[in-house]
Parts: structure tokens; C-alpha cells; sequence
């Protein structure tokens, strides 16, 4: 399996026996999985989907708005819990504003969940941890 380390954009190479909790970058040392989602901009967003086989969920969302200043920390939790089923990032829609047009968001926050850089699902509006979870429960039958 292939994961793009969160620090320095890495793609690492992991056995399937690996335990994922353990997993560090070859290059900079650091945690594969650190519970946090990751950073994404313009620049890093297409290798980020592309090169990791876990499937990826992306919260777009941006500093003014009062429902993703809400959906963050939900975001960040279920992040935690579900971090070795799939990589969770996030997109500031007004620092990434060529990756957020490409995807035509126009309601924020909006989460998309991919596979392969392939779009699965897309969900606008902030949710509850649980419905969260649920979500990203049914996109990821998707994906098989």
C-alpha cells in the first residue's frame, strides 16, 4: 500500500502486515498517521488523492464561515478515530481557490470524498459527528 506522508509529501511504500499505528516516512521520520488531517493547497492537492490507496475525504472549507468553523473539530475527531481506513484532508477555499474551482464548490463546507483521485461522493453542509461517520461509512461501499 502507498501512503503520501502528511509532513513532506512523501510516498511511502507499506506492507499490507505493517501496523499502521507504527508507520513513519522513510524520508522525514515523522507518524504516517498522526490523527490530524492534512493541509492541502493547490500545489500538493492532485498527488495527495492520487498517490495514497486509501481512499481520501476532504473537508473544503474557509475561515469566515460560521458552519466550518463548527464542522472543524468534528472533522479533526472522526479524523482520529477512522485514520487508518481512510487519510483525511482539508482545503482552505480561499487559499486554494484553483483546486476549489476546478470542483465547482460553491457551498462550503463541502466534503468529497476520493478514491484513487477519482470523486465518490460529495456532501455540502456541516454535520454531526455521528452523521459524519455514517457518510463516510456509505462512500466508502463505494469505492469497492
Amino acid at each position: 500500500m502507498h501512503y503520501t506522508c502528511p509532513h513532506c509529501a512523501t510516498i511511502n511504500h507499506l506492507p499490507t502486515d505493517k501496523a499502521l499505528q507504527e508507520a513513519r516516512c522513510g524520508r522525514c521520520k515523522k507518524s504516517l498517521f498522526d490523527g490530524k488531517p492534512v493541509e492541502l493547497s493547490d500545489s500538493n492537492f492532485n498527488r495527495f488523492l492520487t498517490k495514497n490507496d486509501l481512499p481520501v475525504v476532504v473537508d473544503f472549507w474557509a475561515s469566515w464561515c460560521g458552519p466550518c468553523q463548527m464542522m472543524g473539530p468534528i472533522f479533526n475527531d472522526v479524523c482520529g478515530q477512522m485514520q487508518h481506513q481512510l487519510r483525511f484532508a482539508k482545503v482552505n477555499t480561499e487559499q486554494a481557490q484553483a483546486v476549489s474551482a476546478q470542483l465547482g464548490i460553491r457551498s462550503i463546507p463541502t466534503l468529497i470524498l476520493f478514491h484513487g483521485g477519482k470523486e465518490i461522493d460529495r456532501l455540502a453542509g456541516a454535520l454531526p459527528a455521528q452523521q459524519l461517520t455514517q457518510w463516510i461509512q456509505q462512500a466508502l461501499i463505494k469505492t469497492h
